[in-house]
């Protein structure tokens, strides 16, 4: 009997952590640029969306909210993400698009609005001060 409960709890625990290695990985990241720097010219109308290599997992999507505030993402998709397929911009700049995938993506939130994708784009922290906008995690 007591054979059998080690097996079925070690059973239970080797089952509930199949999804760790789904997680994007943590790079520390840290960008800096000029408000008005012209790789950041799309940024200056609400739903402007920018790419910029280099930094993170595969890239960084800079986004400008209706409200005039900005969000930032990894460009790495949250699906399989061990194969750092980088997202592209959709028309509009509204969605995003895993092409690896299929998977889409709000530029609202980074939740994935069409699967297989069942977690968000991983998000950074953003602060714009002094005509210069900054990113880190």
């Amino acid at each position: 009997m007591k054979k059998l409960i080690l097996l079925l709890a070690i059973s239970i625990s080797c089952l509930s952590c199949g999804k760790e290695g789904n997680l994007i990985p943590n790079v520390a990241v840290t960008f800096q640029a000029a408000i008005n720097d012209p790789r950041l010219s799309a940024l200056n109308v609400p739903g402007g969306a920018v790419l910029i290599d280099g930094y993170g997992v595969a890239g960084l999507i800079l986004y400008r909210e209706a409200d005039d505030s900005y969000a930032c993402y990894d460009r790495c998709s949250s699906y399989m993400p061990q194969n750092h397929c980088a997202v592209t911009l959709d028309p509009g700049n509204f969605t995003c698009t895993d092409p690896c995938s299929g998977s889409k993506f709000s530029l609202f939130d980074g939740t994935p609005v069409k699967g297989p994708a069942t977690q968000s784009l991983k998000s950074y922290n953003i602060d714009v001060s002094n005509s210069e906008i900054y990113v880190s995690n």
